[in-house]
């Protein structure tokens, strides 16, 4: 997709620049807004949730309950920190916005102006890859393509890796053609950002966007857990109990993910965020011109329009901007992002013709709860009359699900047992991919192991399926499994993988991996 016109943007601009006057005076009902949250927190069991409204520059709503850690008896509160999980990538465009109104940044820069190592699959594409297309998923890889170098963590894969890697990384459609989802090439606007800014991305983002908005409990790059304090730990549900995921340590490290993700913030910080957009205050005012402020709220890509959106908000179009969703709800403009980490989930969601934004933070497993909620609220503002509550929106999820055909379904692996040493003997070995690196299929006493040598996490025993074969992850937390094809490609490949559930996270893209043998298995 080119970029838009001039006189698009105008007409863009335009809109934003008259939205203010749209605003209605728009209203919380408390117990309305109560009843949603009550009811999310009961159906889908959460260890914990923060609820925050802002209309016309004001808090007017605040709500938590919940603990930290489950049944730690500590409770969650305004100030205590959640992961953003992807509302990262709206501060990081945030922070490229703040160097482009500095002069020390072109939105239209070729990317190999500011990383001269960066390539692509395409020669081409990498070459006229600009920085704007660093930002809205126009890019031609697969949905998630390369995101096993950044989650499960912990892993080794740094930022040079995710350079280096993408050259591997082969395209599905062409180049600015199509809207398909990616993280690795915000990991590079981070870079970018370090390169044109002359300090490390998480120092940038502090500099450029915490602290001129008061944001004073968010935290990315390395900090100290027990001095800062207060912060939610991820849960998944195991039988009727959230349980504690990947919590941190002592110290939490930073991670060559922080630029698409990496970022925690109190519910109180991002109610700064919210109020910094909608209704700035004299004190940041000046934090971002209104010409950026336009080019970050303005459709860059085209995204697909969804049964779902037509059905539900009646919307016309769907698009994507700097770090945002805009779409039309209703007929009146919303700008949105969720953030999802395993075991944390969040939403930010922002009405500005109503003048109105709010805030989800959830630490544990939340999707459908996030969901409910964030169509409670929007209606709220949107079609007050209609009285569209909770059970009405996880009723509609409901039938979604039960009308998805059996291709979209998970298969039924229930007859399975563990791979022996002697079936699976002459597909044991070294395996590996240009961009993912290192795997070895080698026996573990009389079962067959998979081992990732970058992302640990990534360890499990090998299933028999029928025919087929699957990895059964050891960590419980890593949801999706993986089957394996041994089939031998015309291009040297020797194994393939594919997400045994179809609708598993699209982040573990199985599918983007071609293994080659390099070696033997070490002898016992």
């Amino acid at each position: 997709m080119k970029p838009e016109s001039g006189l698009r943007r105008a007409c863009f601009g335009a809109l934003l620049a008259f939205a203010p006057l749209l605003a209605s005076a728009a209203q919380t009902d408390r117990v309305v807004v109560d009843a949603a949250f009550d009811a999310v927190v009961q159906r889908y069991r959460l260890p914990g949730l923060a609820l925050g409204i802002v209309e016309d520059g004001q808090v007017v709503y605040t709500r938590t309950t919940g603990e930290r850690i489950a049944g730690s008896g500590e409770a969650i509160d305004r100030q205590t920190l959640f992961k953003v999980a992807s509302n990262t990538k709206s501060m990081t465009t945030a922070t490229l916005a703040r160097l482009v109104d500095a002069g020390k940044l072109r939105w239209d820069d070729p990317v190999t102006k500011w990383l001269p190592q960066f390539r692509m699959n395409d020669a081409w594409v990498g070459r006229e890859m600009q920085v704007r297309d660093l930002l809205i998923h126009n890019s031609g890889l697969r949905a998630g393509a390369g995101d096993l170098m950044l989650w499960p963590e912990p892993n080794t894969f740094t930022r040079t890796d995710i350079i280096h890697g993408l050259a591997y990384l082969k395209p599905q459609r062409s180049f600015r053609s199509g809207y398909d989802y990616d993280n690795l090439l915000y990991i590079v606007a981070g870079e970018v950002a370090a390169a044109a800014g002359g300090a490390p991305y998480e120092s940038l983002v502090r500099r450029e966007v915490f602290v001129p908005l008061g944001m004073s409990r968010c935290q990315v790059g390395q900090w100290n857990r027990a001095q800062v304090g207060n912060v939610a730990q991820p849960h998944m549900r195991q039988g009727e109990r959230n349980v504690p995921v990947r919590s941190d340590g002592d110290i939490v490290p930073a991670t060559t993910m922080d630029p698409a993700g990496g970022v925690r913030c109190s519910l109180d910080d991002m109610l700064h965020w919210v109020t910094a957009w909608l209704k700035p205050s004299p004190a940041t005012v000046q934090w971002l011109s209104k010409e950026q402020r336009e080019a970050v709220w303005a459709p860059q890509m085209q995204m697909p329009l969804s049964k779902r959106m037509r059905e539900w908000d009646n919307s016309h179009f769907s698009a994507y901007g700097y770090g945002w969703r805009l779409a039309d709800v209703d007929g009146a403009f919303k700008v949105a992002h969720t953030g999802t980490l395993m075991g944390m989930y969040s939403a930010v969601t922002m009405l500005p013709d109503k003048g109105v934004g709010f805030v989800i933070l959830i630490n544990g497993e939340g999707e459908d709860a996030r969901t409910v909620l964030s169509q409670v609220l929007v209606k709220h503002y949107t079609r007050p009359a209609a009285r569209l509550d909770a059970a009405h929106y996880a009723s509609e999820l409901a039938r979604e699900d039960a009308a998805r055909p059996a291709a979209q379904k998970a298969p039924d692996t229930s007859a399975r047992r563990k791979a022996t040493a002697k079936e699976f003997a002459s597909r044991f070995g070294v395996y590996r991919d240009p961009w993912f690196g290192e795997a070895r299929l080698c026996a573990d006493g009389n079962v067959v192991r998979f081992r990732s040598i970058k992302s640990p996490v990534l360890t499990g025993v090998v299933q028999k399926v029928g025919a087929g074969w699957l990895v059964d992850w050891d960590d419980a937390s890593v949801d999706a499994e993986a089957w394996l094809d041994f089939a031998p490609q015309a291009d040297g490949t020797q194994l393939r993988m594919s997400k045994v559930d179809p609708q598993a996270d699209f982040s573990y893209d199985y599918e983007d991996l071609a293994f080659q043998r390099v070696g033997e298995c070490a002898r016992p």
